[in-house]
């Protein structure tokens, strides 16, 4: 006997086909998701050259945004717990990860600065304010941050990028053995070009090594002290908090006594407060970019990220 399948019955089965695509959907899209998520954007140019050929690379911070008090949102906790290796700072810098992060197992991440050979490398504020040549930091912007604590910006180091280079390159062929051909010959590939690089930069940077400037926070000390730069100080450590009047002060003195030639401001931070402090002075206004904000991930997104901010200094100070 013939049995006929009745109207509920065919949506009933209508219905579970739906639930299943969806499911199927959403499994594709785990499973599609980046083998390696750095925290910051110069992170994931530097995963992207290792990784190149091999695995893709996210980045969990929306491009232009600053880690500087940033907020987990649940979908970046699912992005940590499913990429095969997170690559971040540190607790140092991304607060906002330490928790996630420390639920993973080792062989699962790339603690920036807890690379051996990076802690020889640290900058403390009393190191940065020796570097500097004029305005040291009076700790009146607000923050909590002390002398001994360290800056934590290290992407701005060309010598600590290619120690988490290699860093990225030991974790990714313990996970994948079997790209150990591909991966050794991206780090070396990669290890050449920011030498290259590194050399041309320096020859750029020459001419303005002696010309003083101030940015707007503290986030270059490493490319500074590489390149032998002569910053003379900057509005805040902080740059959620602004600077207070006595350091304004200080500043719009040295402006109007022309020991500045340029003041930097930031993408993603641009308070009117660097405006009116440079008001009526000869000093030039320019721009840095300390995430490479809009440059693509790809093999060469770092050499390109220290090029461009390399052009962003020669462009104000020259």
């Amino acid at each position: 006997m013939k049995i006929k399948s009745s109207p509920r019955s065919a949506k009933s089965l209508l219905a579970h086909a739906a639930f299943a695509a969806v499911l199927l959907s959403a499994s594709l899209v785990t499973t599609a998701q980046a083998a390696v998520l750095t925290s910051l954007r110069p992170l994931g140019f530097i995963s992207a050259a290792i990784a190149e050929g091999i695995t893709p690379t996210e980045v969990l911070l929306p491009d232009g945004v600053s880690p500087h008090d940033y907020a987990l949102r649940p979908s970046g906790l699912q992005q940590i717990r499913s990429a095969d290796l997170v690559v971040w700072i540190g607790p140092g810098l991304e607060t906002f990860m330490s928790k996630s992060v420390a639920q993973l197992p080792p062989n699962r991440v790339v603690d920036v600065s807890a690379i051996p050979e990076v802690k020889a490398l640290l900058l403390t504020r009393q190191d940065e304010k020796s570097h500097e040549h004029g305005i040291r930091d009076t700790n009146e912007s607000g923050d909590n941050h002390k002398d001994e604590q360290y800056n934590m910006h290290l992407w701005l180091s060309p010598e600590i990028a290619k120690l988490t280079a290699i860093a990225i390159h030991a974790k990714l062929l313990e996970l994948m053995p079997q790209k150990k051909d591909q991966l050794d010959a991206n780090l070396r590939q990669f290890e050449d070009e920011l030498t290259k690089t590194d050399v041309k930069l320096g020859k750029m940077l020459q001419p303005v090594q002696g010309k003083g400037y101030f940015v707007f926070h503290d986030a270059y000390g490493y490319f500074e002290k590489h390149y032998g730069l002569s910053p003379l100080g900057y509005f805040t450590v902080n740059p959620e908090i602004q600077p207070g009047a006595q350091r304004l002060h200080q500043i719009r003195t040295q402006l109007v006594e022309q020991k500045a030639v340029c003041v930097f401001a930031e993408p993603q931070f641009r308070p009117a407060v660097i405006n009116a402090v440079a008001q009526g002075t000869k000093v030039r206004m320019g721009t840095l970019d300390p995430l490479g904000s809009g440059i693509a991930l790809t093999k060469d997104s770092y050499v390109d990220f220290l090029s461009h901010l390399t052009s962003q200094y020669v462009s104000c100070l020259k």
